[in-house]
């Protein structure tokens, strides 16, 4: 998940950062014409219940027979973490392939898209040199270029990054490493802070012809973490993170008046735009084959930890999700479930499939992401849509018994529901319980052994739930909003979208119209 919140209009369900919108509720998520009853007015599952009534589905993803362990396990223990781009990401495409025909759909393939920049952290080490000597612990960005062997030069004290802050080093920055000190994050807050001023540090460090920029660590106790701060492109220089307590001695000599030579060596592979993948599964719908309901989660992951609650657990929750589903009968609509991959370095799985699905947006009735790890689904968010907010609880009834019945409208920034809230469709985003999230967030922490697979397995019976009700219901949660409408959503001071597209360097691209609805 690569989190881009508006804090200031968020409450704490939004902190949720990949909770995008939830779009129609289940029953709306499929299309105008279909007449069966919605699943909340069906008869109580009996012991030779189908798949298609909620208890029956909550009771195969809770019960004996889920595969959600097996399958997490494999993902994370047996393949790892799955940078966009590497061996273990190749082996997660065959994973998901793999998993979804063991679901029993009716079809899965892999589906391409064009990458602008192929990335993969290869070693980064670091030192203090002179006049004091001590080991660096240090991980790269992601996609940064390397430091062309090791760099050795002088550190310069950048403050905490601002632009004023590195514009004052003056000639100083020039050749030099510059250091960033953090505050220690403690909150979602803390998060979206330390990823609002990362283009401005990347910027002005650049601007000044530094060398390169350390970043201390936001997280006590020598954990390192891993993010980007451009979407999909090079960053212009290299960058590092070192651990907190290295970097807060670093920080405490420069400000005492000796800042030390400091010798930073990254080796990344880099390379120019590629053709990546997606995992792309189907069971077709018997009424309305045409119109369809999309599941997704994304499949890459950082790879200092093995990449368990975000977004392996969810990853898992998907797969579960379609064998259920194949199990009973055929829903009224097609039901789509979609592995993304490049969700962290730039959303680009998702936005590579609405490019290639183009011609079929209009017959999306909705978009369902899951992206925040195995923390409880207390509801979704709907993405700046109260319109859909009813019809989305009206879905939700059936799911009440396992804690799920809100909807939230704040807009979110930051995972795989984006370009479709771009495009005008109802999306969707789980809307989850964040207390254990934090601390493991893009970390070397992130591992299976963190994952709640009790609370990971209901939820993956909220989104069958979910998603089966929105591809039986008599009309969809609501229409597909034209170029003004979304635009009055990205304007909004209550997100303050267009605020951040613009930081990121995203908003011309929907100004041109070259991404997003067409004018």
């Amino acid at each position: 998940m690569k989190i881009r919140l508006n804090r200031s209009a968020a409450p704490a369900a939004a902190l949720v950062a990949l909770a995008a919108m939830l779009t129609p509720r289940l029953s709306a998520q499929a299309p105008a014409g279909a007449s069966a009853p919605p699943l909340s007015a069906q008869a109580p599952a009996a012991a030779s219940a189908t798949a298609s009534d909620p208890a029956a589905l909550a009771e195969l993803l809770t019960g004996p027979s889920s595969r959600l362990e097996a399958d997490l396990r494999g993902l994370t223990d047996e393949i790892g973490g799955r940078v966009t781009g590497s061996a273990a990401y190749e082996r997660a495409l065959q994973w998901g392939l793999e998993a979804f025909r063991r679901a029993k759909v009716d079809s899965v393939k892999l589906e391409s898209y064009e990458a602008p920049a192929r990335w993969e952290g290869l070693s980064a080490t670091g030192a203090a040199v002179s006049p004091v000597a001590f080991p660096l612990r240090v991980v790269s960005f992601g996609l940064v270029p390397s430091t062309n062997g090791a760099l050795r030069t002088r550190l310069v004290d950048g403050g905490f990054g601002s632009r004023a802050e590195i514009e004052a080093l003056g000639g100083a920055a020039r050749g030099a490493i510059v250091l960033v000190d953090t505050h220690e994050m403690r909150s979602f807050e803390d998060l979206f802070a330390e990823y609002q001023g990362g283009p401005e540090m990347m910027h002005a460090a650049a601007a000044a012809h530094a060398a390169a920029v350390l970043v201390v660590s936001t997280r006590p106790r020598d954990l390192l973490y891993r993010h980007t701060i451009t979407w999909g492109e090079l960053a212009p220089l290299p960058m590092a993170q070192v651990a907190r307590e290295d970097g807060e001695r670093l920080a405490r000599l420069c400000r005492s008046g000796g800042c030390p030579t400091v010798e930073l060596d990254l080796r990344n592979r880099v390379g120019g735009p590629w053709q990546a993948q997606n995992v792309i599964a189907e069971i077709r719908g018997s009424e309305k084959p045409d119109e369809i309901v999309l599941l997704g989660a994304h499949l890459d992951s950082w790879e200092l930890g093995t990449g368990a609650l975000d977004n392996g657990v969810n990853c898992a929750l998907v797969v579960e999700a379609a064998r259920a589903i194949a199990a009973g009968p055929r829903p009224r609509r097609t039901i789509r479930f979609a592995l993304f991959s490049g969700e962290e370095i730039g959303l680009l799985g998702s936005r590579g499939y609405v490019r290639g699905h183009r011609d079929e947006l209009a017959r999306h009735v909705a978009v369902v992401i899951h992206d925040i790890g195995d923390g409880k689904v207390k509801g979704y968010f709907t993405n700046g849509r109260p319109d859909i907010a009813p019809a989305v609880k009206r879905a939700l009834e059936p799911a009440a018994s396992l804690g799920a019945s809100s909807t939230d409208e704040t807009a979110i920034l930051g995972t795989d529901n984006f370009d479709f809230l771009l495009e005008g469709v109802p999306n969707l985003v789980a809307d989850q319980e964040t207390a254990r999230y934090l601390a493991d967030y893009h970390a070397e922490s992130d591992t299976f052994d963190k994952v709640d697979l009790e609370t990971a397995r209901r939820n993956a019976a909220v989104a069958a739930i979910l998603v089966f009700d929105l591809a039986n219901a008599p009309a969809a949660p609501g229409p597909r909003q034209d170029r003004a409408e979304i635009g009055r959503i990205l304007a909004d001071p209550k997100w303050k979208l267009d605020v951040q597209m613009k930081s990121y360097g995203l908003w011309d691209s929907w100004l041109s119209g070259e991404r997003g609805r067409k004018p």
